[in-house]
């Protein structure tokens, strides 16, 4: 059984800043690729980063680059969104999810929910103006 967890979520107030964190446990896995997505209600589940594993080549969703950074700590087996400047509209739930066979790469593969072969349980991010 494998699982990834987050962590990090919380209130802020627009401008503020937000670490989230995204554990595996269980069973020890190979990623190709590890990404956040986030969900606010009544919307679809929407891109924001995601990371190659081993190469560390990133990628942003246009709405939060210059404001997230993703990493990772291979080392922990650890993926990381750093988030800054944060605007309300960031409110929803963010997931962390993991890439394990069938990777293509590329941003259009990388951002596309069904490309994710593993999925947290979510972490609430609330940003008040």
């Amino acid at each position: 059984q494998v699982q990834l967890v987050e962590s990090g979520g919380g209130l802020v107030q627009a401008g503020g800043s937000l670490r989230l964190s995204c554990a595996a446990s269980g069973r020890t896995f190979s990623s190709s690729a590890r990404g956040w997505f986030r969900q606010a209600p009544g919307k679809e589940r929407e891109f924001v980063a995601a990371i190659s594993w081993i190469a560390g080549s990133t990628y942003y969703a246009d709405s939060v680059k210059g404001r997230f950074t993703i990493s990772r700590d291979n080392a922990k087996n650890t993926l990381y969104l750093q988030m800054n400047s944060l605007k309300p509209d960031d409110t929803g739930v963010y997931y962390c999810a993991a890439i394990t066979k069938g990777y293509f790469g590329g941003y259009n593969f990388v951002s596309t929910r069904n490309s994710y072969d593993y999925w947290g349980q979510g972490t609430q991010v609330t940003v008040s103006s």
